[in-house]
């Protein structure tokens, strides 16, 4: 698989650094920014909605102020989500691509993160109404002007893909894909990617394990338990390893704040999986044998 602008194994998602989670102020930023660096998570994932389309411009802030050199980080962002807030006139939630609002979009992006280009820019999700050719013409003169030097979607389809491919490539796709959400792996959007040579990145990666206390979670958890002696590793950790162990090459979007969690997460890339814990933690998560 593609592996975009050198991005970490492991990428840090900011959706919950602002006012959508721990409302972290400048500084605290300034230090989880660094603390990502000094474990190896270099790779950053922004939306241009999270925060209510504030988070871009605090996260821009802090990184402005810590004197991160530009090289040393990879930014992602991205566009079309069109969200009812305050911080915008819609009626009605919608999405919007065309050719126009890309470019304005990914140009508010590079001002509120305070860069100049992003590595990679994301279509957020499928809208019923895209367009390849204005979709193509925005991201090919934002290529071509280096203000994105990757592109990319989010939540799309193989078909939805294939149909945007008619006028432009795409290089990666970010997908809900986890141990309690895994049917990405059945639906052809990981076959899609190893086929085609796409990134393939997973939001929410833990899935609903920690935040669910239902038939599911409990049968992985009675699962988990003598692999975290065999495996000397934390629940997470595993659910991480078995998400990376899929041929896609799965790079895991981990939404935590937690300094300490981060850190955790970057063992999960350590640990590879026997063949038969992997089907092991799947037949857990949908409550009967493969076929």
């Amino acid at each position: 698989m593609k592996t975009l602008a050198n991005f970490s194994r492991i990428i840090a998602g900011t959706m919950t650094w602002g006012a959508w989670g721990k409302k972290l102020s400048k500084q605290e930023m300034i230090t989880l920014m660094n603390h990502c660096l000094e474990t190896g998570v270099t790779t950053f994932d922004h939306a241009d909605i999270y925060g209510g389309y504030g988070n871009e411009e605090e996260f821009g802030n802090a990184y402005a102020f810590s004197k991160i050199p530009r090289e040393d980080i990879q930014l992602i962002t991205k566009c079309g989500i069109q969200y009812l807030t305050k911080a915008r006139d819609n009626k009605v939630k919608h999405y919007e691509y065309s050719e126009e609002y890309i470019i304005w979009s990914a140009e508010r992006s590079l001002e509120k993160l305070c860069t100049d280009y992003v590595d990679l820019l994301l279509l957020h999700r499928p809208s019923p109404l895209m367009d390849p050719e204005p979709i193509a013409r925005a991201v090919e003169q934002l290529l071509k002007s280096g203000k994105i030097r990757s592109f990319g979607v989010s939540n799309f389809t193989p078909s939805q893909i294939a149909m945007l491919e008619t006028a432009i490539p795409v290089e990666s796709n970010q997908v809900e894909c986890s141990l309690t959400a895994e049917g990405v792996m059945y639906d052809g959007t990981l076959d899609d990617c190893i086929a085609n040579k796409r990134m393939a990145m997973a939001w929410s990666p833990l899935g609903s394990y920690f935040r669910e206390d239902n038939h599911k979670t409990k049968r992985i958890r009675e699962a988990l338990q003598p692999m975290k002696v065999r495996y000397s590793a934390s629940e997470d950790q595993l659910i991480l390893a078995w998400l990376m162990k899929h041929p896609a090459k799965i790079y895991p979007v981990i939404g935590t704040s937690n300094a300490g969690r981060i850190t955790d997460s970057l063992r999960a890339v350590e640990i590879s999986l026997d063949l038969e814990d992997w089907f092991i933690l799947l037949q857990a998560s949908q409550g009967h044998e493969v076929p």
